[in-house]
């Protein structure tokens, strides 16, 4: 087991994964446009042509230890993934998705000092093609791991267990900031 710290660029919110391990996670990449615009957004530089690094795993297993003040959260869509940022230096956190009950969260895995104890990268996904699609590899292992810990988490109630949402209210900790379609193009036009 590894308990793997984190923390913002500037240190003033740290936290704690707990045992993480590819037996409790999914080490992932992903190319996708939404993940180069939500690092834009905080102010982070353009990974592209490089992917995004995230480990996959469920909320319970995610401690905040200081900074709980500094969570701040955007979405390009009133109905898209949550995305998770340090308000205080704009490093970008985690993913989520709106419904504490769909327990999951994508952590940054350049949070990490090392990412030894995540495993190897088991997913590529919206990996730029040369006719100007995508493609992906591994994705139906890693989206048949997330269905297991969700459904795992909804039946034992760890869903309940998460630093991110009220689960009496189902609401986000931090109000949700909405970023238009428009905003997001201008911030990959602009890369």
């Amino acid at each position: 087991m590894a308990d793997l710290p984190f923390q913002c660029n500037c240190g003033a919110l740290t936290g704690m994964v707990r045992n993480a391990t590819p037996a409790t996670g999914s080490h992932a990449e992903c190319f996708c446009e939404g993940c180069r615009a939500g690092e834009l957004y905080t102010g982070a530089p353009d990974p592209a042509p490089a992917p995004v690094g995230i480990f996959q795993t469920s909320p319970h297993q995610l401690d905040i230890i200081k900074g709980h003040e500094h969570l701040a959260v955007f979405s390009f869509g009133p109905k898209n993934l949550l995305r998770w940022h340090a308000s205080c230096c704009g490093s970008p956190l985690f993913n989520s998705m709106r419904n504490p009950k769909v327990s999951f969260v994508g952590m940054r895995t350049n949070l990490f000092a090392d990412t030894t104890a995540l495993g190897p990268v088991i997913t590529q996904s919206y990996i730029p093609a040369p006719n100007g699609k995508t493609r992906h590899e591994g994705i139906y292992g890693l989206i048949w791991q997330a269905v297991l810990r969700i459904a795992k988490n909804r039946i034992t109630g760890r869903w309940k267990q998460t630093p991110l949402f009220d689960v009496v209210s189902d609401s986000p900790v931090a109000p949700v900031t909405l970023v238009s379609k428009a905003d997001r193009r201008a911030l990959l036009a602009t890369a």
